[in-house]
C-alpha cells in the first residue's frame, strides 16, 4: 500500500459526507497533499476507495451496537492494519463515537507517532460526560461543533477546535420557487415533505409513522401534495418497504434538489438527526419524530441522556420545544399528523413556526467559515506539526 499524509475514516452516510467536505478543502489548500481514506460513496466519488466494507457499522442504538460489536472488534482490527501499513502523518477520524475509539486506541498502541484527531466529539454536554476524558487520553485534537462542548474537556488538556455545525455550511439556500414550478404546485398549494432517515433501523422504526401521518394529513386535507425525500443511503431499503409510495406520494430522488424541496415545503415531517438543522437552515416548519429499541430507551432515559429533548435545536435553546418532537411512546402517526394539520388550517401558525425555528436557528449559526474549511485549516496544522 502506498503511504499517505493524511487517512480519514468515516463509518456512517453523514461522516462520509463531511470526510468529502473536509478532504475537498484540504485538497484546495494543498493538492500535493497524499490522502487517503475508509468510507463509503461520498469518498469514492472523489477518488478515494475503501479498503474496507464499513457498511456493517451503520446500526442504531444500545442493544443493536451489543449485536454488532464482533464485526466492529473486526472492522477496528482491519483498519488499523490498513492505517499502520499507510503511515499517515495524521488520522481523522469522523463521528461515529464506539467505532472510532477502539480503532485510535489500536492505533495509538501500534503507532504511537501518528497523530489522532477526532472530527465531531461524543455530545457530553447530552449524555455521558465521563467521555470526555476518554476522548482526551485517545486523540490528540477535537474538533467539536459547539462552544457547549469546550469546557468538559479543559480539564483534562484535550486541544480543542470549535468549527460550527457542518450541516450549516452546505448548500445555500433552496429554490422554493422553482421546485413548486417544477411540480406543479401553485402559491395556495400546500406540500408535504417527508425525510424518513439515513439508516436501515430509522426506515424500519421511524419512517413508517410518518408515512401514515403524512396520509392521515391527505385524508383530512385531500388538497395536500406529498413529498417524501429517501436519503441516498437508505434509498433501496426504503423503497422495499414502500414498494407502493408512489401511489400517495411523489418520491424524490435527486439529492442535488433536496434543499429545494426543503425549501419549497411548507410542513415537513422528519426522522431527527443530522437533516432537522438542514430544514431549519430552509425555513420549512417542522415536527420531529424518533424511535429507537426499547433496551436502548430505558438506559438512555434512565441512565446517560440529560436533556428533555432530541432535536439540536430543541437543545442548544435551552432544551426547549421550538420544534415539536414524537418521541418513543409519543410516536404515534395520528399525533403527528394533528400536528401538522393544524398548523395548515391556520397559517398564521406555519409563520409563527417558521419565526420561531429562525430565532431559534442564530445558536447554532458560529462562523461565516464553513465548517470543513475550519476543519481543513486545524487538520493541516496537525499535519506540519507531526
Amino acid at each position: 500500500m502506498s503511504a499517505a499524509d493524511i487517512y480519514f475514516v468515516a463509518a456512517e452516510a453523514s461522516g462520509d459526507l463531511l470526510a468529502r467536505e473536509v478532504i475537498e478543502a484540504l485538497r484546495g489548500t494543498d493538492a500535493d497533499l497524499r490522502i487517503q481514506g475508509i468510507g463509503g460513496e461520498q469518498l469514492a466519488e472523489i477518488g478515494i476507495d475503501s479498503p474496507i466494507d464499513i457498511s456493517p457499522l451503520s446500526v442504531l442504538g444500545f442493544l443493536e451496537g451489543i449485536k454488532a460489536y464482533g464485526d466492529v472488534v473486526k472492522l477496528a482490527d482491519a483498519a488499523t492494519e490498513v492505517i499502520v501499513a499507510a503511515d499517515p502523518k495524521v488520522v481523522v477520524l469522523v463521528d461515529s463515537w464506539g467505532f472510532m475509539l477502539r480503532l485510535a486506541q489500536r492505533v495509538r498502541a501500534k503507532a504511537p507517532h501518528i497523530r489522532l484527531v477526532k472530527l465531531i466529539g461524543p455530545q457530553v454536554w447530552a449524555t455521558r460526560p465521563g467521555r470526555a476524558k476518554t476522548l482526551a487520553a485517545t486523540v490528540d485534537h477535537l474538533l467539536c461543533m459547539h462552544d457547549i462542548e469546550v469546557p468538559y474537556y479543559e480539564p483534562f488538556g484535550l486541544k480543542t477546535t470549535v468549527i460550527g455545525n457542518p450541516a450549516l455550511s452546505r448548500g445555500g439556500q433552496g429554490d422554493r420557487a422553482g421546485f413548486r414550478r417544477r411540480h406543479g404546485l401553485t402559491d395556495g398549494d400546500t406540500a408535504l415533505l417527508v425525510l424518513p432517515g439515513s439508516r436501515t433501523s430509522e426506515i424500519a422504526r421511524v419512517a413508517p409513522a410518518l408515512m401514515e401521518a403524512a396520509a392521515l394529513v391527505k385524508r383530512a386535507l385531500p388538497g395536500t401534495r406529498l413529498f417524501v425525500e429517501p436519503a441516498e443511503t437508505a434509498a433501496q431499503t426504503f423503497r422495499e418497504a414502500f414498494p407502493e409510495a408512489s401511489e400517495q406520494f411523489t418520491v424524490l430522488t435527486d439529492g442535488d434538489q433536496r434543499f429545494d424541496a426543503m425549501a419549497a415545503a411548507d410542513v415537513v415531517l422528519a426522522c431527527s438527526g443530522t437533516v432537522t438543522s438542514e430544514v431549519a437552515m430552509q425555513g420549512a416548519p417542522m415536527i420531529v419524530a424518533y424511535k429507537t429499541g426499547w433496551v436502548t430507551w430505558a438506559l438512555a432515559r434512565g441512565l446517560f441522556y440529560k436533556k428533555t429533548h432530541i432535536t439540536l435545536l430543541n437543545i442548544l435553546n435551552d432544551d426547549t420545544a421550538v420544534v415539536p418532537e414524537f418521541v418513543q411512546t409519543k410516536q404515534k402517526p395520528e399525533m403527528i399528523a394533528a400536528q401538522a394539520i393544524s398548523w395548515i388550517k391556520e397559517p398564521g401558525a406555519l409563520q409563527c413556526q417558521r419565526e420561531a425555528q429562525g430565532h431559534a436557528l442564530t445558536r447554532l449559526l458560529k462562523e461565516e467559515t464553513p465548517a470543513a474549511v475550519l476543519a481543513a485549516g486545524a487538520i493541516l496544522d496537525e499535519f506540519r506539526a507531526a
